[in-house]
């Protein structure tokens, strides 16, 4: 890789060492082998609700390309205002298409993008010179539609796609996204700036006789006859926030010196685990929002082979939820796997299940908040649960301060 000499890029009139800073995790997907049957785990399980569906074979320069493939449609899904918080794409159509391949990759990527949010679409923008200035291989920017969200792709050393954005469509109380005929604002190229407020796109539309109101609405499959904490929900939990994401990664050090150096994740601690090393980074308060497990634990811990991530996480709004939630899962035939507690610092309750293709969904309620010093919780004063999951918990001082939950549980 090329060296340049370290610059300064002011980010929102603060100096920093990239001309962008990463917030949290925005969004996150799978290619999976059959996107409807994992609808069945992520939408009636889980409860993610479906924003938008996108049809490949819609595309006439695809359908031809595509025409030997069964399922060539995706889903985009959502727990919360974000337009998609989770996609499901179909592998063998990616893997037609050459989406789902990069450079340097093992066949084992079925991750279709980890994406982190930034501040601001200057932020995304000048992010393009960025990655061009040190040699990381971009693979697009622009904005997509569905999501209306402005982007700009690259890869990791192990082919995972990580894309920067700044800020996504939001579905209100109505529960509906932006109708299929506002797309038009979709970019396939790195945008100049600046661009129109989504205030503005809005009135455009309105003036153009767009229904605004007409877009997907998700209705829900199951009955609401859980009290979760005061509120009838249709399964014992809500999923509140997303995150983090494990990899299983070739080299430690690349993949290191990726996420900290191009990307700026803050390393938070490292463990060791049957003499394997694994790194723990964040780019927020949380205690990691990106773990890099090697590959050769993977066999060890007997996760599946088809698939580099290790897991992917999803919070729910407190330990009897958490509870409440595994029990929902496991009487509905869901497996779990059990993955020591030291492959999770940081998360003292946390529970793996496995998706229809073998992906792990951790389910957790806390992780471990860190302050202005920038130092985690020494490992002997952290709560271990010694493989016991009592009733209720005495509580840390760090126990429900996260970012609470905007808006209503459902």
């Amino acid at each position: 890789m090329a060296t340049t000499q370290q610059k300064e890029y002011s980010v929102g009139g603060v100096l920093m060492p990239r001309p962008f800073k990463i917030r949290r995790l925005g969004h996150f997907g799978f290619n999976v082998n059959s996107p409807k049957d994992s609808l069945t785990f992520y939408r009636d399980l889980l409860g993610f609700k479906i924003s938008d569906h996108l049809d490949f074979k819609a595309n006439p320069q695809r359908a031809e390309m595509l025409k030997d493939v069964a399922d060539a449609g995706g889903y985009f899904m959502h727990h919360g205002g974000d337009h998609h918080s989770f996609v499901l794409f179909p592998r063998e159509a990616m893997d037609v298409m050459g989406r789902n391949s990069g450079h340097t990759g093992d066949g084992d990527v079925t991750i279709n993008q980890i994406t982190w949010q930034t501040g601001s679409l200057e932020e995304v923008v000048n992010g393009v010179g960025y990655f061009d200035e040190r040699e990381v291989p971009i693979r697009r920017s622009g904005r997509d539609m569905p999501g209306s969200n402005w982007h700009t792709y690259v890869w990791d050393p192990d082919d995972n796609i990580n894309e920067l954005y700044y800020g996504i469509e939001q579905i209100g109380w109505l529960g509906r996204s932006k109708p299929r005929e506002m797309h038009y604002r979709g970019f396939g190229e790195k945008p100049g700036l600046p661009q129109m407020s989504e205030a503005l796109e809005v009135d455009e539309a309105v003036e153009k006789g767009i229904d605004i109101y007409s877009g997907t609405r998700d209705v829900e499959n199951l009955p609401a006859t859980f009290d979760v904490e005061g509120v009838l929900l249709p399964r014992p939990f809500k999923i509140t926030k997303i995150g983090p994401v494990n990899l299983f990664v070739n080299n430690l050090d690349n993949a290191f010196d990726f996420y900290t150096n191009q990307l700026g994740f803050v390393f938070t601690e490292e463990s060791e685990y049957k003499g394997h090393r694994v790194v723990f980074l964040r780019n927020g308060n949380e205690h990691h929002s990106l773990g890099l497990f090697p590959k050769a634990l993977r066999q060890e811990l007997g996760c599946s082979p088809h698939t580099s991530c290790m897991s992917f996480g999803v919070e729910v709004g407190s330990y009897q939820q958490l509870r409440n939630g595994v029990a929902f899962l496991k009487e509905r035939g869901v497996t779990f796997k059990e993955i020591p507690e030291e492959l999770h610092p940081g998360i003292d309750f946390a529970a793996y299940a496995t998706d229809p293709d073998g992906h792990m969904i951790q389910l957790y309620y806390y992780m471990e908040q860190l302050g202005w010093q920038g130092t985690p919780r020494p490992k002997e004063l952290r709560r271990s649960n010694g493989g016991a999951w009592p009733e209720t918990l005495e509580p840390l001082s760090d126990t429900y301060v996260d970012q609470v939950f905007q808006g209503p549980l459902g």
